[in-house]
């Protein structure tokens, strides 16, 4: 099965059940960590609701990531996994997944096991009284470890995504976030951010949807740094956001049905 230039195992996509549950596991060369982060996912859901699907979308991986997820799924067919033939960026990943979700909620939670999986029962519930929770490192009960420089870049960047987009959120970069599922299909479907400032793209769609987003705390551990040439990326992708959401209005002309053609200013 094709679709697009994605290729995706049939045995692996088919489920007869409309699941109350989807979890979206976007993964990059996560071959150290893939299978935990699963397997620790499946325990969550497992006590938290009978109706589940767990949605891994492997962007291009050039290690094993791939197989060691087939290996899971071929033992549970509640486990979907998706690849995508090349690297395409996390934004990519998610947009992917979307067209394989039938939940009435979704969690995105980011396969590196930077954020733990257990906390995903948490946001599920809050979706009872909102559209869309996401986590913030800023909140007040929050446990965030991570080299001092990504700490600044971080809040930096927030700074000028609060400028740039009016998104009222002190934390917009954080890959874990739980949505009603017809929200999450319909922003997916209106984003354009494959890659470095995916989060902020959402963000700022789901405003101009006037949705009830919840903040909840979140324990992170970030060992990573930001290169150089992510950092120049995110700030070429938010200029393109807000150039979409402020000049051209082309958010607020999706959402009412407009056409979704895009002629990006630079390819990256």
């Amino acid at each position: 099965m094709i679709v697009s230039d994605i290729a995706v195992e049939d045995s692996s996509v088919k489920n007869l059940e409309r699941p109350a549950l989807s979890v979206v596991l976007p993964a990059y060369n996560e071959s150290d960590t893939v299978q935990k982060v699963i397997e620790r996912s499946l325990l969550v859901l497992e006590e938290t609701t009978d109706a589940y699907e767990l949605i891994v979308v492997d962007d291009g991986s050039i290690d094993d990531t791939y197989q060691k997820a087939r290996t899971i799924s071929a033992k549970n067919p509640r486990v979907k996994v998706v690849r995508n033939i090349s690297n395409m960026g996390k934004g990519s990943a998610v947009k992917t997944a979307a067209e394989f979700t039938n939940g009435t909620a979704v969690v995105v939670l980011d396969a590196d096991l930077e954020i733990d999986p257990a906390q995903l029962r948490q946001y599920v519930e809050v979706l009872k009284d909102y559209d869309m929770c996401i986590a913030s490192k800023r909140h007040p009960e929050s446990t965030y470890y991570a080299p001092p420089m990504r700490k600044f870049l971080s809040v930096s960047f927030n700074k000028l995504v609060r400028i740039m987009t009016g998104i009222r959120f002190v934390d917009s970069q954080t890959g874990f976030k739980a949505i009603r599922g017809e929200h999450f299909r319909t922003i997916m479907d209106t984003i354009l951010v494959k890659r470095y400032a995916y989060d902020v793209e959402v963000l700022a769609v789901a405003q101009l949807m006037h949705l009830r987003i919840a903040e909840l705390p979140v324990k992170i551990n970030q060992n990573s740094r930001f290169s150089s040439k992510a950092v120049l990326y995110m700030f070429i992708d938010l200029l393109g956001i807000s150039y979409r959401l402020r000049v051209l209005k082309w958010y607020q002309k999706r959402l009412r049905g407009g056409r979704k053609d895009y002629e990006p200013i630079l390819r990256i």
